[in-house]
């Protein structure tokens, strides 16, 4: 059994990551919302919240786990900085390899503002390995039912649009944000990727 440390900015994130914990997985949960609020007030991510990050990051990989893995998109460039003697992963680098395997459109949709910028980034560098075509959206109202406390709405919004995109023609669509996965069963064709089963299946086996 391997144990596999996340960092999560979002509460409703503990919930979703237990349920897609693969076999062979135990996960452990530390929450620092703090990280993600800072980052939506700063317009972005800054320097100094990437390096709060990557200390959150270190401060997990203690005996006995064996991977840690950051669930949020916004801050995961924090990610690179975090040396440690264990591996250290982005949710959503995992999700963009996956996504991009197969080339083709992929669109990858976002519901806050701070993460367009870290996901294209890291989609574009899995799509140069594949020759893969990325179109990073934002959802509109996505966001505002989130933090409205309204989840069922902001589901039913993030479904539309990946029907949406299949129906344009796009090859795959992927959820950027973790919390985004309660999407996956509202959409009415083919199913979007969600970051949570791919990441953790990333960190199984990089562990």
């Amino acid at each position: 059994m391997k144990t596999i440390a996340c960092l999560h900015t979002a509460a409703g994130n503990l919930a979703v990551f237990d349920a897609a914990c693969p076999p062979g997985a135990t996960l452990t949960h530390t929450l620092r919302e703090d990280l993600l609020k800072d980052a939506e007030a700063a317009g972005g991510l800054t320097e100094a919240i990437a390096a709060r990050t990557a200390a959150a990051l270190r401060a997990l990989a203690t005996p006995g786990v064996d991977a840690v893995l950051l669930t949020c998109s916004t801050v995961g460039p924090g990610a690179a900085l975090a040396r440690a003697a264990i591996p250290v992963l982005r949710v959503d680098a995992a999700l963009a390899e996956t996504a991009t395997r197969g080339g083709g459109k992929v669109v990858v949709l976002c519901a806050v503002e701070t993460t367009v910028e870290p996901t294209r980034a890291i989609f574009a560098d899995a799509a140069a390995r594949s020759g893969a075509i990325v179109d990073v959206r934002l959802v509109p109202g996505a966001w505002a039912a989130f933090r409205g406390g309204d989840p069922a709405r902001y589901h039913a919004i993030i479904a539309e649009a990946a029907d949406a995109a299949f129906a344009e023609g796009a090859a795959e669509v992927a959820l950027a944000q973790a919390s985004m996965s309660g999407a996956v069963a509202l959409a009415k064709g083919r199913k979007p990727l969600a970051s949570p089963p791919v990441g953790l299946a990333a960190a199984l086996a990089a562990a």
